[in-house]
C-alpha cells in the first residue's frame, strides 16, 4: 500500500517542539582579542530561519574577566548582531581589521569590505571578470591576512572562459552580447566540477588583494591541473622572499568527488608573492605579476593539508590522510608532520618530512586511538611555541589534545572522566575556549584555564561561564531534563584468526533514554541510528534533530560499527570488501546487547539511517525482516550496481565492494555489477516487510535519488508500506531547515505509528 499521497495530520504540539528544537543556535566559530586587564571574545553562530529556509548567521560578542581562580565572567553584549549576506568575516592578526566577504547569490560580483573597530574602512567590489565568488565551504576555503595587514590571500573560482555568442546568421565573433537582442550565448565545452555540494565549483584558483588599493592579483604559475585551497602566508623573516603556501589536489583523469572526501591526492605548494603594485617599474606591465616556480614541498608524501607555521616560524605543520589516500577508505586515520621551514626563503627541490603522530594501527585500552581531526585552528599555538592544540575522535567522543611537535606526545585536554564532546573555539594565550555538548545537554562556552598539575606537566581545570551564551526555549528544557545518556561497550560477535587485533576489540554505541525508563521499567520505542560513510562517526555531541526524537518519548541507540572513525586503523580497514555483512552484524549485534540489558522492547524497535547509514537501514529490514517495526532511509545506497555509473564517487563502490581499488574502472564488468548487486539491499528486497519512509533530494550527487526510488518500487510493487518524501532543491544531506523539519516530524510520527503501546 502507498500513502505516500495522504496528508498527515500533524500535532500543533509536537510540531512547534520540534521547531523550538530546530531553533537552537550552533556556536561556529570564535576569535580571542587582548583587552586590558582581560579579553574580548567574538563568536559567530548561525540558527536555522525557517521561514527563510536558510540558516541565520550574526555575531556576539563578550568581554571576559577571571572573577576568580574558580570562575570567569563573560559580559556579553546586550544583542547579537545579524550578518545579512556575509559569506564570511576573518579578523586581521592584531585584531584591529575585520575583513567581511559576500559572494552575491546571483554571483555578478563579490564584496570585500574592511572594518575597523568603530565603522568601513574599506569596501571593493570584484567583477567576474576578475573572478567568480569566495570559496567559504571549509575545504578548499583559504582566507589569509600577511603579517603586515597590508595584503590578504584567498582562493576563488576562476574567471569563466568566454563562451561562442550565436546569432540569426550563425556564430558572432566577440563574447559580448550588448543590447543585441538577437544574439545567444551557447554553451561552451562543458567542464567538470567537485561533485556532491560543488555544483559549478570547477577550478578554484588563487589570488591577493591590496587591502589599501584594493588591487586584485591573480597569483600565476600554478598549472590548471591543480586545484588549491586552504593558502596562508610563509613567516614575515627580514630580507627573505615571501611566499603563498597552499594545498593543491590534482584532478587526474575525473574529478572525482571531495566533500567528505579525504582520500583525493593533495599536497602542499609554495610559490613566491611579490605585490605588483608596489614593484611595477613602468606601465608595460599592465598590472600583470610574474610567474614564480612553484614548490612542491610533501613530494614524498600522498597527502597533505591544513598548513600551519610554528609560532617562530621555524617549522610548517601540516596533516596527512595518507592512510586513506593509500587504501581508498574515504576518511581513514590521520598523521600530523613537519617540516623545516629555511630561515633565509630559500626553499630546496627537496623537503625531509618528520613525522609527529603517526597513523594508530591499534590502540591498548584507554590509549590514544589515533588522530581524526580534518582541520587545525588559524592559530593553534600555546606560548611555549612547540604545543599545538586540535580537536579529534577518541571513540565514541570528539576530544581536544595537545601535541607537542618536537616529541609527538599527545595528551588529552578536555576532561578525560567526561563523555560529553568537546570542540576547541579559539585559544586566549595558553587558556583555552571551547564548546562542549552531550546528547541530552546543549552546546555550553566552557574556558580551561591552564594549570602544571603535581608532576609539572600542562592540564588544564574546566571553568563554567558564569552568562550563557544562548537560553533555550522552557519546552526544550524541560524535554531534555529527563534525559540520560551512556557509552555501552559491545563484544563483536564474529571473532576469528583471520582478523586484525583491532577489529576483534569491542565495538560501542550511545544509548540515549529517559530517566521515566527505571521508574517505569518500562522500556520505550528504541530508534537505531547508523552513521552513514561508513568510515564516519556520530560523536556524543547534541544534535538537535535527534534531541527531539528522545524528547517525544524515544529512546536512542547510536551505533558505531567497525569500520567508523575513533578506534584506530586496524578496526577501520576491516570493513571494506565486506559491507553488508560485517556492519549488519555489528548493528544486529548492538541490537541484541540493548534488549539483553533490558534497555529494548523487541516488539518496538525501530531503525533509521542515510547515505551508508541508510545502506544499512535497507540491508537490516531484508537481513533481518522481524527485527524492526518500521525504517526510516534517507537518500540510502540501496544498489552499488546502479549508483556506480551516476554517482560522483564511483570508486567508493569499487573499494566497499572489493576491499581495495585495484578493480576501480569506469566501465564496470559484468562480474563487477554481479557483485555490486549481491552486496547491496535490492539482493535482499524479497524478504522485506517493514514499513519504510523514504526521504530523497533530487539534486544528490552523491547517491543520485534513483537509487532510493528503484528500491522503494521493489517495496510497492510487493505490498509493503511506504511513504517517500522528495525534496527538490536538497542534495545529499538533506540540510536545508524546511527539509530538517519536515524530515524529522515525519520520522517522529512514522515511528509512532508502528510502534506498539
Amino acid at each position: 500500500m502507498d500513502c505516500s499521497g495522504t496528508e498527515e495530520e500533524y500535532d500543533p504540539v509536537q510540531s512547534k517542539l520540534l521547531e523550538e528544537f530546530m531553533c537552537i543556535p550552533n556556536i561556529d566559530k570564535a576569535w580571542i582579542f587582548k583587552s586590558g586587564s582581560g579579553s574580548q571574545a567574538m563568536f559567530v553562530m548561525s540558527q536555522a530561519n525557517l521561514l527563510a529556509n536558510k540558516r541565520r548567521k550574526f555575531m556576539l560578542a563578550t568581554h571576559n574577566s577571571k572573577e576568580s581562580e574558580e570562575s570567569v565572567k563573560f559580559q556579553l553584549s546586550p544583542f547579537p548582531i545579524e550578518m545579512n549576506g556575509v559569506s564570511a568575516f576573518v579578523p586581521s592578526p592584531s585584531g584591529l581589521k575585520l575583513l567581511v566577504v559576500r559572494n552575491s547569490e546571483n554571483e555578478s560580483l563579490t564584496q570585500f569590505e574592511i572594518w575597523s573597530s568603530s565603522q568601513l574602512e574599506k569596501e571593493f567590489h570584484i567583477p567576474q571578470k576578475v573572478h567568480g565568488s569566495v570559496y567559504v565551504d571549509g575545504w578548499f576555503e583559504g582566507i589569509s591576512w600577511n603579517y603586515d595587514e597590508s595584503h590578504v590571500a584567498y582562493v576563488a573560482e576562476e574567471p569563466f572562459r568566454s563562451k561562442p555568442t550565436f546569432n540569426h546568421m550563425g556564430y558572432k565573433k566577440g563574447d559580448s552580447l550588448g543590447d543585441d537582442c538577437g544574439s545567444w550565448k551557447g554553451q561552451g565545452d562543458w567542464e567538470e566540477d567537485w561533485g556532491e555540494s560543488y555544483v559549478g565549483k570547477r577550478q578554484p584558483a588563487m589570488f591577493v588583494i591590496n587591502v589599501d588599493s584594493g588591487e586584485v592579483q591573480t597569483i600565476k604559475g600554478i598549472p590548471r591541473s591543480l586545484s588549491v585551497g586552504q593558502v596562508i602566508w610563509s613567516p614575515n623573516n627580514k630580507g627573505s622572499a615571501q611566499y603563498l603556501v597552499f594545498v593543491g589536489w590534482s584532478g587526474g583523469k575525473r574529478k572525482l568527488g571531495i566533500k567528505y572526501c579525504s582520500n583525493r591526492p593533495c599536497a602542499i605548494y609554495a610559490i613566491k608573492f611579490t605585490d605588483v603594485s608596489s614593484s611595477r617599474s613602468d606601465e608595460s606591465k599592465n598590472g600583470e605579476n610574474e610567474a614564480y616556480p612553484i614548490y612542491n614541498l610533501t613530494k614524498s608524501i600522498s597527502s597533505g593539508f591544513s598548513p600551519r607555521f610554528s609560532k617562530d616560524g621555524k617549522f610548517l605543520m601540516f596533516l596527512s590522510s595518507k592512510s586513506a589516500v593509500d587504501s581508498g577508505a574515504h576518511r581513514a586515520t590521520e598523521s600530523l608532520h613537519r617540516i623545516e621551514w629555511p630561515s633565509d626563503g630559500n626553499l630546496p627541490e627537496t623537503t625531509n618530512i618528520v613525522d609527529v603522530i603517526h597513523v594508530v594501527k591499534c590502540a591498548e585500552d584507554g590509549c590514544f586511538p589515533g588522530l581524526y581531526s580534518s582541520r587545525l585552528l588559524s592559530d593553534p599555538w600555546l606560548s611555549d611555541e612547540h604545543t599545538l592544540v586540535l580537536c579529534s575522535f577518541w571513540r565514541s567522543c570528539q576530544v581536544i589534545l595537545a601535541v607537542n611537535l618536537l616529541s609527538g606526545e599527545v595528551s588529552r585536554v578536555s576532561p578525560s572522566d567526561s563523555n560529553h564532546s568537546w570542540n576547541i573555539l579559539a585559544l586566549d594565550g595558553d587558556d583555552i575556549v571551547a564548546v562542549c555538548s552531550s546528547p541530552v545537554n546543549v552546546p555550553e562556552i566552557k574556558y580551561g584555564k591552564k594549570i602544571l598539575n603535581t608532576y609539572g606537566k600542562l592540564s588544564w581545570q574546566w571553568l563554567n561561564i558564569s552568562s550563557p551564551v544562548f537560553s533555550c526555549p522552557e519546552k526544550v528544557t524541560s524535554g531534555l531534563s529527563s534525559l540520560r545518556f551512556k557509552i555501552l561497550e559491545i563484544p563483536v560477535s564474529d571473532v576469528s584468526e583471520n582478523l586484525s587485533e583491532g577489529a576483534k576489540k569491542p565495538i560501542e554505541a550511545i544509548y540515549v533514554s529517559s530517566s521515566k525508563f527505571k521508574e517505569s521499567r518500562k522500556c520505550d520505542p528504541l530508534v537505531v541510528v547508523i552513521h552513514g560513510g561508513p568510515h564516519s562517526l556520530s560523536p556524543t555531541s547534541f544534535s538537535n534533530s535527534l534531541a527531539y526524537l528522545s524528547s517525544i518519548g524515544n529512546s536512542l541507540l547510536i551505533v558505531h560499527y567497525r569500520g567508523s572513525l575513533g578506534f584506530g586503523e586496524d578496526a577501520l580497514q576491516s570493513l571494506p570488501g565486506k559491507v553488508g555483512s560485517q556492519d549488519v552484524k555489528d548493528v544486529l549485534t548492538s541490537v541484541d546487547y540493548a534488549i539483553g540489558m533490558g534497555l529494548a522492547d523487541p516488539s518496538r524497535i525501530t531503525v533509521l539511517g542515510g547515505s551508508h547509514g541508510g545502506f544499512l537501514t535497507t540491508h537490516l529490514i531484508g537481513q533481518a525482516p522481524d527485527k524492526f517495526v518500521a525504517a526510516v532511509a534517507r537518500n540510502p545506497v540501496c544498489n552499488l550496481a546502479s549508483m556506480v555509473g551516476i554517482s560522483d564517487i564511483p570508486d567508493w563502490c569499487f573499494f566497499e565492494a572489493y576491499g581495495d581499488l585495484n578493480h576501480f574502472t569506469e566501465a564496470p564488468s559484468p562480474d563487477d555489477l554481479s557483485r555490486f548487486h549481491q552486496m547491496s539491499p535490492i539482493s535482499h528486497v524479497s524478504k522485506v516487510k517493514t514499513p519504510t519512509l523514504f526521504l530523497l533530494g533530487t539534486k544528490d550527487l552523491r547517491v543520485p535519488m534513483s537509487n532510493g526510488l528503484q528500491y522503494m518500487r521493489a517495496l510497492k510493487e510487493k505490498g509493503v508500506q511506504i511513504k517517500v518524501l522528495v525534496f527538490p532543491n536538497d542534495n545529499h544531506p538533506l540540510d536545508r531547515p524546511q527539509t530538517n523539519f519536515e524530515s524529522f516530524l515525519n520520522i517522529g510520527y512514522w515511528f509512532k505509528k508502528y510502534c506498539k503501546q
